[in-house]
């Protein structure tokens, strides 16, 4: 049999975000002679099917992006990864100079407070821990990464939801865990919030479509919302 043509161009997108999956969507249907590369962390176990290659876990750090980089021929690198995985976007600055690949950064923009919501904003989780309220029953929107910062806080009881169950028991004194992911409307949220007899939600300011409907139903159900901003280096 012939050789396979070799690709037009190899693509490599660092992704995780709803926007990365889209993006590789759109660049496999509009450029077929491509090589489409997705990257993820692989903190999902089983993530939603994606279009083009995928790859999951770490590059090793600057040099083994670097050398990822230049063992696939890749022309373009585009950072379309969560707005918080800073080191990731750091690393793939360097790399990509250093490797001589154009990159192109796709960062979300973070959301903006509307008329009817109460956020409480924070710079860091550990200002976001001690800003709720005693007895408080707080939806904590995080990564199973931070969820130790709020073991302290035994007067609180958290609802934690997480896509996969997690591998070792939460370091939470009291707290209920919701297997799946965020709903995609706000109608959907606010019956896991009452449900739950929600009274704050605690996330991040990541910004995007995906994660929204939460905070569309705390502003519906008058909730408030302690908020995460950017610049928690902390949180990677």
């Amino acid at each position: 049999m012939p050789d396979e043509p070799a690709p037009s161009e190899t693509i490599l997108i660092l992704g995780g975000t709803r926007e990365a999956a889209e993006l590789a969507k759109e660049l496999v249907e509009s450029r077929p002679a491509a090589r489409v590369i997705i990257s993820l962390a692989g903190r999902t176990r089983e993530p939603a099917p994606l279009a083009g290659e995928v790859r999951s876990g770490g590059f090793g750090g600057i040099d083994g992006l670097v050398s990822y980089l230049r063992e696939n021929r890749v022309t373009r690198l585009i950072d379309a990864t969560h707005p918080f995985a800073r080191q990731i976007s750091a690393n793939a600055v360097e790399a990509a100079q250093m490797a001589g690949v154009p990159l192109e950064i796709r960062t979300r923009m973070p959301w903006a407070k509307q008329q009817g919501d109460e956020w409480i904003e924070v710079d860091t989780l550990e200002d976001a821990r001690n800003a709720i309220p005693p007895r408080a029953r707080v939806l904590l929107a995080l990564g199973s990464q931070h969820i130790g910062v709020f073991a302290s806080r035994d007067d609180v009881h958290f609802v934690v939801r997480m896509i996969d169950p997690p591998e070792t028991k939460l370091e939470l004194p009291d707290h209920a865990l919701v297997l799946g992911r965020p709903g995609d409307t706000s109608a959907i949220e606010a019956m896991l919030l009452i449900a739950h007899s929600i009274t704050h939600i605690l996330c991040r300011n990541s910004g995007g479509k995906a994660a929204y409907a939460k905070i569309e139903a705390a502003r519906e159900l008058g909730l408030p919302v302690i908020m995460v901003g950017r610049s928690d280096q902390g949180a990677q």
